[in-house]
């Protein structure tokens, strides 16, 4: 990413104000805050909340939730998604080969833990609870990328190895909350037959503008086609794309949010990696991060606008499913990741990065705990608002839990200061 110091705190700080204003809002004058919240910027519109009338036709609401969460959250999405995928796919990506085996094992003990924890504890409290927060298992898995960057460059200097090690894991595990909510968090009934409209728009804007403007090229090292192509339409072919597959995704019953995700590998992307969040991509031209340049200020907007809209919780909403994510996250992350990368590491002999002890993984885990943006993300899609546990709206305590993961930063100094991790910082 751009300049990503200045990005991420940016960001961070932005999402932050917006959270804190909901939770004041929320907590001064409930009924106005949730009024802002569900809106209706549109009635009976062709995206929206659906509902059915009397007669059973469905009419659509777009509400200033819907609008943020489901619609322009999808380009919040789309950057991650592109991490992901020059990692995994360019030469020197972060995510290829044996270099990223112990953080990937790592991640499924991130996620495994917490959700082991999180319905452990449910069971214990009980068959009500159980069945009233078992739908949110996902919520405890995520790790936010942004945050979990920031204090672990506070707790091991920005040059440690851990660092690097901790964004590999934090990258995994957005990729995997990618596939849980497409697969486990349907938005209504599903009709898969929809994703084709997103896949066939996707194949066909890569051919049109991407493969075709190269193939006529092939031999020609002026390019004139390619530039052409670059100088004239710029990213408005993937643009609109984007927008048939986001439909496509809404009308296939998977979270929207997903749907630029089919058009991220289409764009014309640099030919290797400089590793994840590295600034030298801020002097690269390729087009995809152009695109990812341009979204920046966006985007920062977007998820201050997310944080207003969702972290609107009233104190008196703290609960059983509150403890059961900061379990999730506090517990189940560290010792999930500490002992599936010491399996990785020492019995499957794949070793961790030069310059980074078994003991720091403890650290990593405390990090990773940070759940905060995507957490809250699957708790507003895991649970209806109106569900009740007792007199604890369920949903509401579950992005409390989310909120508080906040604490794992100052666990993470801690946990720091015991293990004695000397701070590099070139």
């Amino acid at each position: 990413m751009y300049r990503v110091w200045n990005f991420i705190s940016n960001y961070s700080l932005l999402l932050i104000f917006g959270a804190i204003s909901a939770l004041i809002w929320a907590n001064v004058d409930a009924q106005s805050y949730h009024a802002f919240v569900e809106f209706p910027l549109a009635e009976n519109f062709f995206i929206g909340h659906p509902h059915a009338d009397e007669a059973g036709h469905v009419h659509r609401t777009l509400t200033m939730h819907y609008l943020f969460n489901d619609v322009l959250m999808a380009f919040f999405f789309a950057i991650a998604a592109k991490e992901v995928w020059e990692a995994v796919i360019l030469r020197n990506g972060s995510l290829r080969g044996k270099k990223a085996a112990t953080p990937l094992i790592a991640t499924a003990g991130g996620m495994i833990g917490p959700i082991a924890v999180y319905l452990g504890l449910a069971l214990v409290l009980g068959s009500d609870t159980f069945d009233a927060v078992k739908h949110g298992w996902a919520v405890p898995t995520a790790t936010d990328i942004a945050f979990s960057y920031l204090v672990g460059r506070v707790v091991f200097g920005a040059g440690h190895p851990a660092v690097r090690f901790l964004l590999l894991l934090a990258i995994a595990d957005d990729a995997a909350g990618l596939v849980i909510l497409a697969i486990f968090y349907p938005t209504g009934e599903l009709a898969p037959e929809w994703l084709l409209l997103s896949l066939g728009v996707a194949a066909l804007v890569f051919v049109l503008v991407n493969w075709l403007p190269r193939k006529l090229d092939a031999g020609n090292q002026l390019r004139p086609n390619s530039t052409w192509v670059r100088k004239n339409l710029s990213f408005w072919p993937y643009l609109i794309a984007g927008c048939i597959s986001w439909y496509g995704f809404m009308r296939a019953g998977i979270h929207p949010a997903l749907g630029l995700l089919p058009i991220v590998p289409t764009i014309p992307h640099a030919d290797r990696a400089f590793g994840i969040f590295a600034e030298a991509e801020e002097h690269l031209s390729d087009l995809l991060n152009d695109i990812e340049h341009k979204l920046k200020m966006p985007v920062e907007v977007i998820l201050f606008f997310f944080g207003l809209l969702n972290a609107g919780v009233e104190f008196n909403a703290i609960g059983e499913p509150t403890w059961l994510v900061l379990a999730g996250l506090l517990i189940g992350k560290p010792v999930g990741i500490l002992l599936m990368g010491m399996l990785a590491a020492h019995v499957l002999r794949l070793g961790l990065p030069k310059g980074m002890r078994t003991i720091d993984l403890l650290v990593i885990g405390c990090v990773a705990a940070i759940g905060f943006t995507v957490s809250l993300f699957i708790a507003s899609v895991a649970f209806d608002a109106g569900t009740m546990l007792g007199e604890t709206p369920v949903q509401a305590a579950a992005k409390m839990g989310a909120l508080f993961s906040f604490a794992a930063a100052i666990v993470s100094i801690v946990a720091g200061k015991l293990c004695r991790v000397q701070k590099r910082h070139h």
